[in-house]
């Protein structure tokens, strides 16, 4: 019971406390503000009004140990920071001015898909990608020149009568990527033909290399793939890209072009060229859906990084003149892996099923195209991407323009 007494007693007392302390204080505040009503005077807000005992030379804004707001004339508080990132992202034209990275239509890689047909045949599952006649890939070719793009790649659908186990028609003189490659230098002398130099279009079996018993025929392939790459190179290509993955074929490919005296027609390896489930749409586009298996023998292991160092090594030594990424977006670690551990340029393929995934995000309105393309493009560069081979090329090219960035 004594207890209980005290204990009551004292809560009492707490409360009375309290309520005389907050009539107090509430008592203090209307009479400042009666009194300086009264006087008809600002309350000062200058720096004067700062403790002059505090440290601004031993204050370090990276600390925790941050001083309390003071006031000044301007807004009411100040913080007492010297370094202030904000500064730097005040206006259009101070982010331009400390920008990192440019994105411009010189990096861009425009890759065409292309076939037999005397009409454009719409991509299902690439909206606003199609397969092009030859006249109008060279029309296409002509607008995107008009925008700033130079460089181009070829991608053929190839008839299924024309196709064999061997792949013979990749290196058919009369094909079409040839017949196309000379449109172009023939219309466009100084723009830059690139050519895929693997089999799987050519291929009954679907697959990038030459079949026997289920397997990949490593150094056979590579026998087929010297011919696509020197006849391609007669053609009028400026660069040949393997992306086949065989081991050793950049330094066969890089012997058999000096051996037939194409010295300056430049190799673009898909170095790290991953068995990646973003392939889908492309593979409709050209109807070269593997026919048995997959790539996982020959492509790499999503799972692994530094592996793309071994091959960037060996590619490096049998003479690529740059090196590529494939997928883009989801290897950004592996663009920046090369890019630290070589001097030679780095190529991101942002490829179909990334161009997919933004398409149908942006149909449903659930993103906004053009802000979502032009970060994605510039997420290669920060990555060290020195190109970018895009099915968005044109179109990234036009708002750039409009945005006034080249």
């Amino acid at each position: 019971m004594k207890f209980s007494a005290i204990l009551i007693a004292s809560l009492v007392s707490t409360v009375s406390a309290f309520t005389v302390s907050t009539s107090t204080s509430v008592g203090i505040k209307s009479a400042l503000h009666a009194e300086a009503e009264a006087e008809s005077e600002p309350i000062d807000y200058s720096m004067k009004a700062v403790d002059s005992d505090l440290d601004y030379d031993a204050f370090d804004p990276l600390s925790g140990d941050r001083p309390a707001l003071v006031r000044n004339n301007n807004d009411g508080v100040w913080v007492p920071q010297r370094a202030r990132p904000r500064r730097n992202r005040k206006s259009a034209h101070m982010r331009s001015m400390v920008r990192e990275n440019i994105v411009t239509p010189a990096n861009f890689i425009y890759p065409l898909f292309i076939h037999e047909e005397d009409y454009n045949t719409p991509i299902a599952s690439m909206p606003g990608c199609e397969r092009h006649s030859l006249p109008n890939m060279l029309k296409e070719v002509g607008e995107a020149f008009d925008v700033g793009v130079k460089s181009f790649v070829l991608f053929p659908m190839v008839p299924e009568h024309l196709k064999t186990n061997l792949a013979a028609e990749a290196y058919n003189p009369d094909g079409i990527v040839h017949r196309a490659i000379r449109m172009i230098k023939e219309k466009y002398p100084e723009s830059i033909v690139c050519t895929d130099v693997a089999l799987d279009p050519y291929s009954n079996q679907g697959h990038d290399g030459v079949v026997e018993d289920g397997q990949i025929l490593n150094d056979v392939t590579i026998n087929q793939l010297c011919k696509q790459a020197v006849s391609q190179a007669r053609a009028g290509a400026d660069v040949v890209a393997p992306s086949d993955m065989m081991d050793g074929r950049v330094g066969a490919i890089r012997d058999a072009l000096d051996s037939e005296g194409f010295t300056n027609v430049s190799i673009l390896s898909y170095t790290a060229k991953y068995a990646s489930a973003y392939y889908g749409p492309f593979r409709d586009a050209l109807d070269s859906h593997p026919g048995f298996g997959d790539k996982k023998t020959y492509q790499q292991d999503p799972s692994n990084g530094r592996e793309a160092l071994i091959e960037a090594a060996l590619d490096a030594a049998e003479g690529a003149d740059m090196l590529m990424v494939k997928p883009g977006m989801p290897y950004l670690d592996i663009i920046r892996l090369l890019k630290d551990n070589t001097n030679l340029p780095v190529a991101a393929y942002h490829v179909s099923g990334e161009y997919a995934m933004i398409k149908a995000a942006c149909e449903k309105g659930w993103l906004e195209e053009k802000d979502v393309v032009l970060e994605t493009l510039t997420c290669f560069k920060r990555a060290g991407a020195d190109i970018i081979l895009t099915y968005y090329a044109k179109q990234a090219a036009q708002w750039l323009a409009e945005d006034g960035i080249y």
